[in-house]
């Protein structure tokens, strides 16, 4: 993330989400598709060191080669890197290790701390405080652990300690990637970095004469901060962003929630298993917009109404003043549609979970004629960023959260890969379709592809007709061993080619079952093909495999040539 940027605040989101930025993850190891990891030990660091060195020598030649066949001149065409990154969070860091593979000369600026948001300020610490979430709420819950044959008294946490736990684990990630760009030879430069020119970056401390330096390619991956609407005063401390509340400062007796979506979701989480009473704030007429309506649907029954959660659906808090002088924090909430006043809550504290804005400001932008589309930077597939007259600028790409597209930290991390691929002299197209989001609840959401309102109207629009399978998790071995039935898994599809276009989960390690969908949207393999495919038994895996196995594709329809689809 760039320096103002983190100064300010930022899987995707998811962001995490939700991002946004995502929302709304971040990389180092690979994963499925190429995809890095969150966290890099330091043996594997050194292993792949090694691996990437052997091969990058031979590549980075062939790129030298290349720049002075184009350019009339060695070296990298004489620029001072082949690749210069503007954001050091997982986006930036996904690119620049995938840069390194290929060889290129590669530099990395950040004006704050390596990892962004999700490393710092989102997804990693948030997963530290819903894995306590998770203990907790299992701990407290006595028939469950009857069940089972469990006796638990008297549960407790401390909330320093918890604490403490959320932001070792961001340190210790956000250490990891560090270490993990300078072993392998990413130049990391301090400071805010903007574009000056063309192929041309300035960096340094805000207020100071900073250093210019030449790229052959730029990458602007500055990432997203919390969204405040207008009227609500944010203190920090009675009202607050995410930011603020992955330092869990407090766990106030009643705190509302203003927007439902992934972050609104994972905190209600936290707070109603630490014994805080939640109140949610939603603009729509619904809880957990942007969800499969059927999967918010058993979500609110499964993940609300047994809490101690109330809600109020449209309204806008059009004003929120925090606690002082002896008085409650006071959110004004207006009819979304008349605007017409409601009522007045008074609560001890309020959480703004209201979604992610790009952090695109000071970027020099204006020096190469781009104008920003509601702050975010416009891109075409390929992520190369366009100008005010829909015109490529060359040799500068924009990927993550600053260019809106899917605001999840690994999207960020894919679509590097895929820029790196492209000056790399390989066109790459990235199917964002084939990304999955998750919201980290107990249990968990997830979600790949078309919801099925969007599948129906992509269907009518094209002329060609969908079918929708579902199983739950009450069938599932797995599932019933560990008494957590609870679940539905749900496949949108054509029966007429065996395409799957969505797949949704709630239930047990959700988060974990949809890559196996995520994996054959982006490969292209059709359900004809995939349910042949083996699961061990019992395990969750089978969720999925029901699915596959449920869906009836059009008799005749030929088998797939695993060709993935571009978006």
């Amino acid at each position: 993330m760039n320096s103002a940027a983190a100064a300010a605040a930022c899987a995707s989101a998811p962001a995490w989400v939700v991002g946004g930025g995502a929302g709304g993850g971040a990389r180092s190891a690979r994963g499925p598709c190429g995809i890095r990891v969150c966290g890099l030990g330091g043996e594997a660091v050194a292993l792949r060191s090694l691996r990437i060195s052997q091969g990058a020598a031979v590549r980075r030649a062939a790129v030298a080669a290349r720049a002075a066949a184009e350019n009339g001149v060695a070296g990298s065409g004489g620029f001072d890197y082949d690749l210069v990154i503007i954001g050091a969070g997982v986006g930036g860091h996904g690119a620049a290790l995938h840069a390194v593979e290929e060889g290129l000369k590669t530099a990395i600026i950040e004006g704050d701390v390596v990892g962004g948001t999700c490393v710092n300020r989102g997804c990693v610490p948030s997963k530290a405080l819903l894995a306590v979430s998770g203990r907790m709420r299992e701990l407290h819950d006595e028939h469950h652990m009857k069940s089972l044959g469990l006796q638990v008294s008297s549960p407790g946490y401390d909330r320093q300690a918890v604490a403490d736990h959320a932001n070792d684990l961001a340190s210790k990630i956000r250490s990891n990637l560090t270490n993990s760009m300078k072993a392998l030879g990413v130049d990391i430069l301090s400071g805010f970095g903007a574009i000056v020119g063309k192929q041309k970056v300035r960096y340094g401390k805000v207020g100071f004469p900073g250093k210019e330096i030449t790229a052959r390619n730029i990458i602007i991956a500055t990432g997203s901060v919390p969204f405040v609407p207008k009227g609500i005063e944010v203190d920090g401390k009675t009202v607050f962003t995410s930011d603020h509340a992955l330092k869990l400062e407090s766990v106030p007796d009643w705190i509302a929630i203003v927007g439902s979506g992934y972050i609104g979701l994972e905190f209600s989480d936290v707070y109603t298993a630490l014994g805080s009473e939640v109140t949610f704030v939603e603009a729509l007429d619904q809880l957990m917009p942007g969800f499969d309506p059927e999967i918010a649907k058993l979500a609110q029954r499964v993940l609300i109404n047994p809490r101690n959660i109330d809600y109020h659906t449209g309204v806008f808090a059009s004003k929120i003043t925090p606690a002082k002088d002896g008085k409650p924090v006071q959110i004004e909430l207006i009819d979304a549609k008349t605007k017409e006043h409601k009522e007045t809550l008074e609560v001890d504290a309020a959480l703004i979970a209201t979604g992610r804005a790009p952090f695109t400001k000071g970027l020099g932008l204006e020096n190469i004629n781009v104008v920003t589309q509601r702050g975010f930077i416009p891109v075409d597939e390929r992520m190369r960023v366009m100008d005010a007259d829909g015109n490529v600028v060359p040799n500068l790409y924009c990927i993550g959260d600053a260019n809106g597209k899917l605001m999840l930290a690994h999207a960020a991390s894919a679509q590097g890969i895929s820029v790196v691929e492209q000056i790399s002299g390989r066109d790459h197209i990235l199917n964002h379709l084939s990304i999955p989001a998750a919201c980290f609840t107990h249990p968990e959401i997830s979600m790949v592809g078309l919801t099925e309102p969007q599948a129906r109207e992509k269907a009518d629009k094209e002329g060609f007709e969908i079918s929708v399978v579902k199983t739950s998790f009450k069938a599932n071995t797995k599932a019933l061993a560990e008494n957590e039935g609870d679940g539905l898994a749900k496949l949108i599809y054509r029966p007429d080619t065996g395409e799957i276009l969505g797949v949704h989960i709630l239930g047990l390690h959700a988060a974990d079952l949809i890559h196996e969908a995520s994996n054959a949207i982006a490969l292209g393999t059709r359900l004809q093909d995939i349910k042949f495919a083996v699961h061990a038994h019992p395990t969750l895996s089978e969720v999925l495999d029901e699915l596959f196995k449920a869906a009836k594709v059009n008799s005749g329809v030929s088998h797939s040539v695993n060709e993935p689809v571009a978006a």
